[in-house]
């Protein structure tokens, strides 16, 4: 019998695959079409059946026929995108691939004819060429990257700034400041390289079974003379030696969890208060370690051996649980800092979102330092009315709450909260004009009374989950004819910095009302404009050219889906064909935040562009209750994150929300999808920006492509130059140049480094220390861990 070898089978081989992938496009590209998209899938699947027909017939013309397509796909992708690399890529990796196969010899000289002015396979590959240069000069060149240099100092270090001394980070942001500076100058851009562990540890808390998916280390110490304090996710607060690392004590409040009934877990710092400095008269521990859990608890620990301290609430612990209705186990927690100011120690709270209408009260309260006393309750259901809530009443259910860290100004005598929310997050249908002024704003309180001075609302009628997620940022700026104004900054999930003068909240750089879409759901209205600030890391709207695959066919199929969704740019409502938003809820900016350098008047930003997809259920009733499963079976979103199926158990409609990727789970917006950027608050603009962070742990094989991956955490800065940043989902921690932004410095992590680290001096040894906590983030999927590490420059 006679035997075909398998080269001489090669054109049918080929044949089939370019047939498939043709046929392919030309459905998905003439669906396309159809929704108004890009001509040029189907017009490609037709020469690739073209092609394929003539390859089985085996005729050369196949091999001109497809250097036609080359050549037309070179100018398709030059005219859309330019010379951008990474977008480049799946618009032309499998076309050159086939392109590459059909010039081989073994392909070529089983074609005819092979004689005349049609033979061989010049042409095509000529057009592969091209097409290689075009990759060559997109690949050089890096069209995203902002060069540019931040001016050097304009103001004077202060000593002891803020009322810190120089070697201590005595709060989550160092100070109350919120600004993530540290005036420490030892490492500097010329000896950061050379930094090394200096000590680490492991916390031994890990996440359990009966722990919620989004179980996560979001922590930043604290130091206080020479003792580092941290907590873990389940609310242990732990004290090392600054200079060792080596343990000194051990608290564990022994919170109860709930897989099904805790959205998240998580502990993003404790809190310190010197009462021999108020004059405050306690009977023991005079100084105090504040720690507000996971399970409504604020606790008050002696920072030398970790005991409760006995004169502070019941032995110790204050309850937050007073006063609240429609309360479940899980559904009021604090996962940020307390703030301690003035003698209170002042606390909000993270509901869970998306569950029911009918949710624990956002109430903000303050707390005597000393006696653990409730002085002042600040609910946006009745805000003028601050005083203690009197026996047997009860707080506003489902108004905002405050979830993330308070920043506070103690000679203005204020407090700033940034706000959250009333439930639920993407139907606003029943939300009551009382309690709606309060949402994602940022909201100035007395310190003494908890009376409100002013609020700032970033977003009005928030339909999309934008809540201001990031501790306010102060600082004081240096304008041109103004001269000093104290400014409080405030990051957004939008992607807008609002710069306001702190006394007042009025906008220090415009942020004018803009018109936005409308067409909210049935029952629910729109906001007509929304403010926009002019200094803004708020990414261009969305195009269908935009959008990105591993290969032209998920990249099709993103194209169809995005042509699918209701987008009118930022702020288009939830729909119930579902919507694009973007920046989607992940945030340009979360919880991290920014940091500030004073000395520079420098802002160090690392903002995100991750898009989501929100798409409206409607609900015939409530039987379900908060229990119960997405459409077809669909996964109970309870103790997760608050991505997929979201009940809304008393609103007219449940939500889906999930990330914008490709049937490949990949992004479908194209890189980069995170950046560091350094804005001159002088200025307002943005000096430098560059993309952040490599795929190196999001892959089978360890790339180490940068594509500009998402970070979550934050930055701080240094006197010394010098910015620190983990967050990145690719487990390093770097070290930048503020004035450039250039990295200088990266180490690996043993896990996640979704926290903020912090820096501070050792009187034993005199050394410089950076320390970051590495234990990973369970809904964004990075490596968990328990782990500490201090570096610092070799002695």
């Amino acid at each position: 019998m006679p035997h075909t070898s398998h080269p001489a089978r090669l054109p049918h081989i080929l044949a089939v695959l370019i047939g498939t992938v043709g046929a392919l496009n030309l459905v998905g590209g003439g669906w396309l079409i159809l929704l108004g998209g890009s001509l040029f899938y189907a017009v490609a699947g037709l020469a690739m059946l073209a092609t394929a027909v003539l390859l089985w017939c085996r005729h050369v013309a196949a091999l001109h026929l497809f250097a036609a397509l080359v050549l037309g796909t070179v100018v398709w992708a030059w005219a859309e995108i330019g010379a951008d690399w990474w977008p480049l890529v799946p618009r032309g990796d499998l076309i050159f691939l086939f392109g590459i196969l059909l010039v081989l010899p073994w392909t070529v000289k089983r074609l005819t004819p092979r004689t005349g002015w049609l033979r061989g396979a010049g042409p095509l590959a000529a057009m592969l060429a091209l097409a290689a240069l075009f990759g060559g000069v997109s690949l050089a060149r890096d069209v995203h990257d902002l060069e540019g240099t931040l001016p050097g100092p304009r103001n004077a270090l202060a000593a002891n700034l803020h009322g810190v001394p120089d070697d201590d980070w005595q709060a989550y942001a160092r100070s109350w400041y919120g600004d993530k500076f540290s005036p420490l100058t030892q490492i500097t851009p010329a000896n950061v390289g050379k930094l090394k562990v200096a000590w680490q540890l492991e916390t031994g808390d890990r996440k359990r079974d009966t722990d919620p998916g989004e179980t996560t280390y979001e922590m930043t110490p604290i130091k206080v003379g020479d003792t580092v304090y941290l907590c873990t996710p389940h609310d242990w607060v732990i004290a090392v030696d600054a200079e060792t690392g080596k343990e000194r004590w051990r608290f564990d409040p022994k919170i109860a969890t709930s897989k099904t009934n805790m959205q998240h877990l998580t502990c993003r710092g404790v809190s310190y208060w010197d009462g021999a400095k108020t004059g405050a008269r306690v009977d023991d521990c005079p100084q105090r370690i504040f720690l507000a859990t996971n399970d409504s608890r604020l606790i008050a620990l002696d920072p030398r051996t970790g005991a409760p301290c006995r004169s502070f609430g019941r032995n110790g612990t204050v309850s937050l649980l007073p006063g609240q209705t429609d309360y479940n186990q899980g559904w009021y927690q604090v996962t940020s800092a307390p703030l301690v100011a003035r003698g209170l120690v002042v606390t909000g709270g993270a509901v869970f979102d998306n569950i029911s209408t009918k949710v624990p009260s956002g109430v903000i309260r303050g707390y005597d330092a000393a006696t653990g006393r409730l002085v002042w309750n600040f609910d946006p259901g009745n805000p003028d009315d601050t005083a203690p809530l009197g026996a047997g009443k009860h707080y506003t259910p489902s108004s905002p709450n405050s979830w993330s860290t308070p920043a506070a100004d103690e000679t203005l005598g204020l407090v700033y909260l940034p706000m959250g929310m009333g439930a639920v997050d993407q139907w606003g249908g029943n939300r009551p004009a009382t309690t709606e002024k309060f949402a994602t704003s940022v909201l100035a309180l007395d310190i003494a009374t908890g009376k409100p001075r002013w609020i700032y609302q970033t977003v009005h009628h928030d339909l999309w989950d934008m809540d201001v997620p990031a501790q306010p940022a102060l600082v004081d700026l240096n304008l041109p004819g103004r001269g000093a104004v104290p400014a409080l900054v405030q990051s957004t999930k939008t992607g807008n910095l609002f710069v306001l003068d702190r006394r007042t909240g009025v906008p220090i750089f415009p942020a004018p009302e803009r018109p936005v879409p409308g067409g909210a759901a049935p029952g629910d209205h729109t906001a007509p404009t929304q403010p926009f600030s002019a200094v803004s890391l708020m990414p261009q709207r969305a195009h269908e050219t935009d959008m990105w695959g591993t290969t032209m066919l998920d990249q099709l199929w993103c194209r169809i889906r995005f042509k699918s969704l209701d987008y009118q740019g930022p702020f288009t409502p939830p729909s119930l064909k579902g919507s694009l938003v973007f920046p989607g809820n992940f945030g340009v900016m979360d919880w991290g935040g920014i940091s500030i350098d004073p000395v520079r008047q420098a802002i160090f930003a690392h903002p995100n562009y991750v898009a989501f997809v929100d798409r409206l259920v409607p609900r015939k009733d409530d039987s379900g209750g908060p229990n119960e499963r997405g459409p077809a079976g669909g996964s109970d979103r309870k103790g997760s994150n608050e991505q997929g199926y979201n009940p809304n158990t008393g609103a007219p409609f449940a939500v889906d929300m999930n990330p914008f990727l490709s049937f490949a789970g990949l992004p479908c917006q194209a890189p980069p999808w995170g950046y560091v950027a350094g804005i001159d608050l002088t200025t307002g603009k943005t000096v430098w920006k560059h993309k952040n962070g490599t795929i190196r742990d999001e892959t089978i094989l360890p790339l180490p492509f940068k594509l500009g991956v998402p970070s979550l955490g934050g930055p701080i800065t240094t006197a010394g130059g010098v910015a620190f940043m983990a967050a990145a989902i690719d487990d390093y921690v770097r070290a930048y140049d503020t004035r450039t932004g250039k990295v200088l410095w990266r180490a690996r992590l043993p896990a996640g480094g979704q926290a903020t680290p912090m820096s501070y001096r050792s009187a034993a040894s005199g050394r410089q220390f950076v320390v970051v906590v590495a234990g990973g983030h369970g809904s964004l999927g990075t490596k968990l861990g328990d782990h500490v590490i201090a570096y610092a420059l070799p002695k």
